[in-house]
Formats: structure tokens, C-alpha cells, sequence
């Protein structure tokens, strides 16, 4: 059986899964979150060693409304809080950080809780969980371009060095529910290059534990070709 160490996960459809109820969309942002925690339960019992969430994109931070966007930060928040006492996280040794522009754009009160969060686990060495927070992946790679300006022998590992995901391995599978398969904002793009890709209908409030368990096994089946 092939292994699966790093897993990132686009979970997109929560807005059109509040659509579809009709209901306001912050409840699709609320069901969402379940739907987390319910997968980073089946993740660590599978001994995925990295896994990466897509939390909220750079263009999110700067497009959404301000009322939908006070709405996502409380949740956070809440959600975020509850990693500082999670059974979850200090029982399976799990380190969480979070990658992005969150420190420029984000209020203050989420993001002394994201710094206690990161201070708390920063022990941890067991398992990784990333939250990608105001990200882009142009903004990632630009900024690591820029670092390398005037650098000589620029090879892989410079590059990878001068990224966001310098502390992360390569990514081996990338699942995006929501039923759009497309790529969004260069997301991991370094990163990415060799990864399974798995696109499913299903919107991320109902996004299954079963489901999940049905994708890693069939990666486990099937695993990362490098273009072989």
C-alpha cells in the first residue's frame, strides 16, 4: 500500500450547500466546520501525518462582504479556541500553524488566539495541522522570487527554502469537494506537482467520514505515479 503523508483538502460548497437549503449562508460556513472536525478525526486515525485545509483565500479576505466576513472570523475564532483544549490535538501530538497573510489582515482578537494556538503546539511533533489563512498561491510563490532576487545556484531547495511551505513535504493528495474541479488561486502550486488530484460532487457540509475513508483507500490502491 502506498503512503499518504501529506493530504490537502479544498473544501469548497458551503455557500451553495445554504443555497440549496434555503438558509443564510453562514450556515453553510457553520456545517462546514463540522465537517472538519469530523475529518481531521478520520485523518489522524488514518496516520496522515500533514494535513492542509484551504480556510479562507486571499481574495476571500478582500472580496466578501463585511457582514459574511465577521460572520467567518467569529468562527474561527470559536473554532480555533477549542484546538487549545482539543482531546484531538494533544493526545495524537499534533502541531497546528497557520500559513498565509492572516497577521496583515486579520482582527486582532482571532489572531491572538491563532498565535496561542501556534505557541501551545508549537511542541508537537507527531502530526501537522495547516490552516491556510488570507492565502494565495501567486502571493506564496512571488514572495519566495523575491527572496531569491541576486541568490546564485537557484535550484529545488531554494526555491522550496524561500516558501510559505518550507516545513511542509509535498503534497500527495489533493481532494476538492463542492463538484467545480478547478484550481484556485495557484493553491500550493509548488507543492502540488506530483499530487493525486480527487474532485468530488459532494458539497463540503456533507462530506462524509465514509466518503473521506473511501478516497484514502482508493489512493492507497492507486497512490502517486510521478508522470509514470
Amino acid at each position: 500500500m502506498n503512503s499518504l503523508t501529506h493530504l490537502a483538502i479544498i473544501p469548497d460548497g458551503n455557500r451553495r450547500w445554504a443555497k440549496k437549503k434555503r438558509t443564510p449562508e453562514f450556515f453553510g460556513h457553520r456545517e462546514g466546520v463540522k465537517s472538519g472536525e469530523a475529518i481531521l478525526r478520520v485523518a489522524l486515525k488514518a496516520g496522515i501525518l500533514y494535513l492542509t485545509f484551504w480556510g479562507l483565500s486571499l481574495d476571500n479576505v478582500q472580496k466578501r462582504s463585511k457582514m459574511e466576513l465577521k460572520f467567518l472570523f467569529t468562527i474561527f475564532e470559536k473554532q480555533f479556541k477549542k484546538l487549545l483544549t482539543s482531546k484531538e490535538i494533544f493526545e495524537n501530538d499534533v502541531r497546528v500553524d497557520f500559513i498565509g497573510r492572516w497577521r496583515e489582515m486579520f482582527p486582532a482578537p482571532i489572531k491572538k488566539v491563532m498565535e496561542e494556538v501556534i505557541k501551545k503546539t508549537v511542541k508537537h511533533t507527531k502530526h501537522h495541522l495547516t490552516f491556510l489563512m488570507a492565502y494565495n498561491g501567486f502571493d506564496e510563490m512571488l514572495e519566495a522570487i523575491r527572496n531569491l532576487r541576486g541568490a546564485k545556484n537557484i535550484d529545488f531547495n531554494a526555491v522550496k527554502n524561500n516558501l510559505w511551505t518550507k516545513n511542509l513535504p509535498s503534497v500527495d493528495l489533493v481532494v476538492r469537494t463542492g463538484g467545480d474541479p478547478h484550481w484556485s488561486n495557484g493553491f500550493l502550486m509548488w507543492d502540488v506537482g506530483n499530487a493525486h488530484l480527487h474532485f468530488t460532487e459532494t458539497l463540503w457540509p456533507d462530506f462524509s467520514p465514509d466518503e473521506f475513508e473511501r478516497i484514502i483507500e482508493d489512493f492507497g490502491k492507486n497512490g502517486r505515479r510521478f508522470g509514470k
